[in-house]
């Protein structure tokens, strides 16, 4: 009897941690927030004009998303939803810009990607009442470091083996390669100076029997500020000559032009990852201007952002600010 009333005490402990279990799940689910994420471009018929949208800013109705969430250069945006908020429940997210039509969109809340397309404003409610300014000839201008190498002259040095020949080797070192007879070894080094390299390194034999020699280090053929060679020589006294280039290395700016992609009134470019000093130049009503985009990506007659891609490369976009157009 006694055992029985075990069994049902501890099969009641185990439902009764269970059921609390199953409860702490669904709290810790209750309180736990999703993110809806998608991408905010601009509604055109046509694809290659629908730009994507950087600064909106996104909401979701009746106070159920949580924090301020805008969209990057890439129109890319990651709303949070308030806790509680399930997967399925209908959710009205709110994109506003100040240059687009308000746009409201009724969704589902779930795992899928949101685009939200935004009408820009007509163009009589941009325009000031100046005449639009006209740009022109647009280009983009760069500059990358590039290591350009100055020829400095040359260096040479000769140097001697010092050996007898047709003297039995007996087992001593240095010997000829088939170690009969006795060998000398000789070296020699040259130092291009602070800030120099050697190029185009070269040893030759001149003088004495040069068959029978043999280069032992090559020092020489790499490029650096100091070379060395050594040679061996199995025969009588051989003479050998160490020739080399002297380079300075040096490091120049070189200015470069990339032509952007206009759609519509953007215009995009994308640079290398090495890329510096960006600015931009245009004909504004005729006249050509260079325009220092700077850290800060300023222009006077456009809205500038950049972003980086996968492989470093920069993607410069630019929209034209009211009172402005493309020819």
């Amino acid at each position: 009897m006694n055992s029985r009333r075990k069994v049902v005490i501890r099969a009641a402990v185990i439902v009764a941690l269970g059921g609390t279990l199953a409860t702490m799940v669904l709290i810790h689910r209750s309180k736990r927030s999703m993110s809806l994420q998608g991408a905010v471009i601009r509604q055109d018929a046509e694809t290659n004009k629908e730009l994507p949208i950087a600064s909106v800013q996104i909401t979701a109705a009746n106070d159920l998303s949580v924090g301020v969430c805008k969209s990057d250069s890439s129109g890319f945006f990651r709303v949070r939803l308030a806790p509680g908020v399930e997967r399925g429940a209908s959710v009205t997210l709110r994109f506003r810009h100040s240059d687009y039509l308000p746009l409201d969109l009724d969704e589902l809340a779930g795992d899928k990607l949101y685009v939200a397309r935004m009408v820009p404003l007509p163009q009589s409610t941009r325009l000031h009442s100046r005449p639009e300014t006209v740009i022109a000839n647009v280009s983009a201008r760069y500059s990358i470091k590039a290591t350009t190498s100055v020829n400095m002259g040359s260096a040479v040095k000769m140097f001697q083996v010092i050996n007898t020949g047709n003297v039995p080797c007996n087992g001593r070192q240095p010997c000829s390669p088939d170690g009969k007879w006795k060998a000398a070894i000789g070296s020699a080094f040259l130092d291009a100076g602070e800030g120099n390299e050697f190029q185009n390194a070269r040893v030759s034999c001149i003088a004495g029997p040069c068959p029978f020699t043999r280069i032992e280090s090559d020092g020489f053929s790499r490029t650096s500020r100091a070379i060395n060679v050594s040679a061996r020589s199995w025969s009588d006294t051989t003479t050998f000559l160490l020739e080399a280039e002297v380079f300075r290395p040096m490091v120049s700016d070189n200015i470069r032009k990339s032509t952007p992609v206009i759609f519509d009134r953007a215009l995009n470019f994308t640079l290398p990852a090495t890329a510096e000093g960006v600015s931009i130049q245009a004909e504004v009503n005729g006249e050509t201007i260079v325009f220092p985009l700077g850290p800060n990506l300023f222009l006077s007659w456009a809205d500038c952002n950049v972003r980086s891609n996968t492989d470093q490369t920069k993607l410069y976009r630019c929209e034209l600010k009211p009172g402005y157009r493309f020819p």
